[in-house]
């Protein structure tokens, strides 16, 4: 697997603005922030998408997401943040390396939300049954 941009950011191979690290995991400024203090919060290990992390790798990813969200609005003195993840191509995930968006918001700050839709009479029952019959 061709090394990705993420892996050379964790070996210094690329220069960027690192907030923080731990042995395993790393949190920097997005290039192309979507609102100014976007981080991009990683695994040390390369490893393409969520469903390569362990639970526990999981679970440790979210607690640097979390400390980089608190961190966020105390030090920007911003009002929340929001916190995503593209999962796979068919998602946007641009950099086939698994990371969360943590990105500081403020009230009016004109990012909004997803457009939503609605399902149809029945329908969100037949996606729930195919969701349902695939967990393992």
């Amino acid at each position: 697997m061709e090394k990705t941009i993420f892996s050379k950011i964790v070996d210094r191979e690329i220069e960027s603005d690192i907030v923080w690290e731990d042995e395993n995991f790393i949190a920097f400024l997005d290039v192309l922030p979507i609102h100014l203090g976007h981080t991009i919060v990683a695994p040390k290990r390369a490893v393409s998408d969520l469903e390569g992390l362990s639970t526990e790798e999981l679970g440790a990813l979210m607690v640097a997401a979390q400390k980089i969200g608190a961190a966020m609005l105390k030090g920007l003195a911003v009002q929340g943040y929001s916190l995503f993840l593209d999962n796979k191509d068919a998602a946007s995930q641009h950099i086939p390396h698994v990371h969360f968006h943590v990105v500081p918001r403020s009230e009016g700050d004109g990012l909004g939300r997803w457009p939503q839709t609605a399902y149809e009479a029945g329908e969100s029952g037949q996606y729930a049954d195919k969701i349902k019959k695939a967990l393992v």
